[in-house]
């Protein structure tokens, strides 16, 4: 699949095959509207629920988000996906996240409350056997959901130094350093009891990190140290206009590409909420609340339109994975306001994620 010689822009979308979805879709992507078409599907892994894709765009990963939990390596060629060998266990059970780091596969594993680190080969391939598994320790006040660590995001910091880890289960943020294939802890980091920290998004300055809380409908702004491998919690931002009269899980956040707004996910309540970023980075300002196209948010993604000459926050489409609804919204992004106007929708059963390369 090509556009003039090079390759055309593509999404990827995970999928729960437990729950009917058909595993991992790839898409092409519109430039002028930011549609999403459906192409091919592959379904040789079991719950494909979070994807990540290499640098050079020739290789797609996915966990496996099973109590065994696993990663697999698929190739990319065009539209097509192809297995490059069996899925390879991660030490740890529901892996939710995956990112990819000084030559690993890092996986944020839910169940089990670790996070592991998986060799890539050369060719994209993945060893067969993760080279280190960090295990959490603790406990949060939530009688059911924090009686032990769960982790549920893994990502490297802007700098490239850190890995950063976000434990739903503790309330913290873990600062680790990979050395020689293996995870060691530098920092952890705590947030408030009971707030049950789901997933960070760090501001294009590097500076400054924004963490969504699940258990609590509210996102905790942190300023970051690169150089000290620190993150300090600064204020919370309640999500909502009004409380909550039922049950209300934040899930995605994203920042825009310029820094000027932040955008979350709530499920329950079903909406979107957009936020004003401060110039200093530290303050957000809720410039609005609006349905998120569908039922149950799981994540979101932002996508830059192909048209030239336009600035950081023109051209920039917002896509929400509902996963009860089986949909994937995009909305085009007020470059003034940063409010998301829907703009349409595919239909993807349990879908869980999307991303794009």
């Amino acid at each position: 699949m090509t556009d003039g010689g090079r390759r055309a822009r593509r999404a990827f979308i995970g999928s729960f095959t437990a729950a009917g979805g058909p595993g991992v879709v790839a898409a092409a992507v519109a430039g002028d509207s930011g549609a999403l078409t459906p192409l091919t599907s592959v379904d040789g892994v079991p719950d494909p629920s979070y994807l990540a894709l290499s640098p050079d765009g020739d290789t797609l990963y996915a966990v496996s988000e099973t109590t065994e939990g696993a990663v697999a390596a698929y190739r990319v060629k065009d539209a097509a996906l192809e297995l490059t060998g069996p899925p390879v266990r991660v030490g740890g059970s529901g892996p939710t996240h995956l990112s990819l780091f000084d030559g690993h596969v890092l996986t944020a594993n839910y169940g089990s409350g670790s996070v592991s680190a998986v060799p890539v080969r050369a060719d994209g391939r993945l060893a067969h056997a993760p080279s280190g598994v960090l295990r959490h320790s603790g406990s949060g006040p939530h009688e059911r959901r924090q009686r032990d660590p769960h982790a549920h995001q893994v990502q490297p910091d802007p700098s490239g130094r850190w890995v950063v880890s976000v434990d739903l289960g503790t309330d913290s943020v873990r600062v680790c350093a990979l050395t020689d294939g293996r995870l060691e802890l530098h920092r952890e980091v705590a947030l408030r009891p009971g707030s049950g920290p789901r997933h960070l998004a760090f501001h294009p300055d590097g500076r400054h990190a924004y963490v969504v809380n699940e258990l609590t409908p509210t996102v905790t702004v942190c300023r970051w140290d690169a150089a000290a491998g620190s993150l300090r919690p600064l204020a919370e931002t309640p999500l909502l206009p009004d409380t909550p009269a039922g049950d209300a899980y934040p899930s995605g956040i994203v920042v825009a590409p310029d820094g000027r707004f932040l955008w979350t996910a709530t499920r329950g309540e079903d909406v979107l909420s957009a936020f004003a970023v401060d110039a200093d980075g530290e303050g957000l300002t809720r410039v609005g609340t609006v349905p998120c196209g569908g039922h149950w948010p799981r994540a979101l993604a932002l996508s830059h339109g192909s048209s030239s000459g336009r600035s950081a926050s023109e051209g920039v489409f917002l896509y929400v994975v509902n996963e009860r609804s089986g949909d994937v919204t995009w909305f085009a992004v007020d470059p003034a306001t940063g409010l998301p106007e829907r703009a349409g929708a595919v239909r993807v059963a349990a879908a869980s994620c999307v991303i794009f390369g």
